[in-house]
């Protein structure tokens, strides 16, 4: 037996074993870097192209707010319609208002798919150009909401071409007409079914990168999962993976497609819906296959919309839309699409009602508990993400009672983090950075 530093040990050695343990984990790693960073938009709406002013936004939000004041005037009507204990109706409203007046759009797309429809190319060229004065004349007005994009057309059904020519002629233009790409551009894939459609549109986006004398990299997408096929692909595998992969990096984010999906799996047009449990299959597979590699998850739209002006018809909507938002929120999706302003109201006293209750003073002071500890040199610690770093031991948290693991912490940091970003808490329930 050797001697290893006053230890008997039989093995001799394990150098070799050691070097295969850090080659997987430097595997593992470039697989699964972690969560996204920075903030996460609370939803999307989808806006068609002929449709998009600079002033879009901000129409948006005027009409939410209308239809807010209109139909829950004080906190009395507000907690009802959206079934909130009283108790928090008057914040949840006071929040939602200042919201919907001041960033009522956190994330657009410019449609030129579904919501836009077949157009001649001459028609959709008149509306990438207007488009393009549309974006420029928001920027430089400072209307253009924090995230933005295009949605271009399916490459499985044929719309290839034309959507190649969309996407150049809209950044050609734009770059032409600012001399840069504002911030927060997102392109939108939609209706992939094969990881090799991903692929021929990666491979476009590095040419058009290198045409433009664009940073090599700077154009990213989003993927729509509204296909049987990205969920399972034509081998029998799961379909994500090999989407993912065939990405190269510049994929970052998947939206789950509620009624093309559900008209996939054969489902009658009563019961293509959000909640339905054939979408909890496919949002399950999305949150298993992508959790760790940097992809953030958003959850489909509703496609009720108010058929007229009246309380109880506006009441209708306002809760059918906040019960989804509820069930992709109480299922870990934390994003989702919107279609029209009467959305945005039902959008955000969801989303606010579901942090005011989940950040309560018992889960704050878990999180600062944990973090304060750590500084004082104690067990625990700052939880780490990296699939290398340490891992900290629990932490008795003595209000309580309970048994904190480093992975509860991080998730309770997550959402201190996301709540804050979307305007539902102030900033002070963040625990001190180290």
């Amino acid at each position: 037996m050797g001697d290893h530093g006053g230890v008997n040990l039989s093995v001799p050695s394990i150098d070799d074993l050691s070097a295969r343990v850090a080659a997987i984990r430097e595997t593992h790693a470039a697989t699964f870097p972690g969560p996204a960073e920075g903030r996460q938009p609370v939803h999307t709406v989808y806006v068609p192209a002929d449709r998009f002013t600079p002033g879009t936004a901000a129409e948006f939000g005027a009409e939410a707010l209308r239809l807010l004041n209109t139909h829950a005037p004080g906190a009395g009507t507000f907690g009802p319609a959206f079934g909130l204990d009283p108790g928090i109706a008057g914040a949840v409203r006071e929040r939602v208002a200042a919201k919907l007046a001041t960033e009522p759009v956190e994330d657009l797309r410019i449609d030129f798919e579904d919501g836009y429809g077949v157009r001649s190319d001459a028609e959709e060229d008149g509306h990438v150009a207007h488009a393009v004065e549309s974006v420029a004349a928001a920027y430089e007005a400072r209307t253009l909401p924090h995230y933005w994009g295009l949605r271009v057309k399916s490459f499985a059904d044929g719309g290839h071409e034309r959507s190649m020519r969309t996407l150049d002629a809209f950044l050609t233009a734009l770059r032409d007409r600012l001399g840069r790409l504002p911030g927060g551009f997102t392109i939108t894939f939609p209706k992939v079914v094969m990881a090799e459609h991903v692929a021929v549109f990666t491979d476009y986006l590095e040419r058009l990168e290198g045409a433009l004398g664009l940073p090599g990299g700077i154009l990213r997408f989003e993927i729509q999962v509204e296909t049987t096929e990205a969920i399972i692909d034509h081998e029998g595998r799961i379909g994500l993976r090999g989407i993912v992969a065939a990405g190269r990096g510049r994929m970052t984010g998947a939206a789950f497609g509620v009624y093309d999906y559900t008209a996939a799996c054969g489902l009658p047009p009563e019961e293509q819906r959000l909640d339905h449990p054939a979408c909890d299959f496919a949002r399950n597979i999305m949150q298993v296959t992508l959790a760790g590699t940097g992809v953030r998850l958003s959850d489909g739209s509703s496609n009720v919309v108010p058929r007229h002006d009246s309380t109880d018809e506006v009441h209708g909507v306002w809760t059918e839309h906040a019960d989804h938002v509820w069930h992709s929120l109480s299922n870990g999706f934390y994003q989702g699409w919107d279609l029209h302003p009467a959305h945005l109201p039902s959008r955000y006293a969801a989303v606010y009602r579901f942090y005011l209750e989940a950040v309560d003073d018992a889960a704050v002071a878990r999180v600062r508990a944990w973090h304060e500890r750590a500084a004082a040199g104690g067990e625990g610690g700052v939880p780490d993400d990296s699939a290398s770093g340490p891992r900290t031991a629990r932490l008795r948290n003595e209000q309580s009672g309970v048994l904190d693991e480093p992975a509860t912490i991080r998730s309770l940091t997550a959402l201190l983090q996301r709540a804050v970003d979307c305007g539902a808490v102030d900033p002070a329930v963040l625990p001190p950075t180290p």
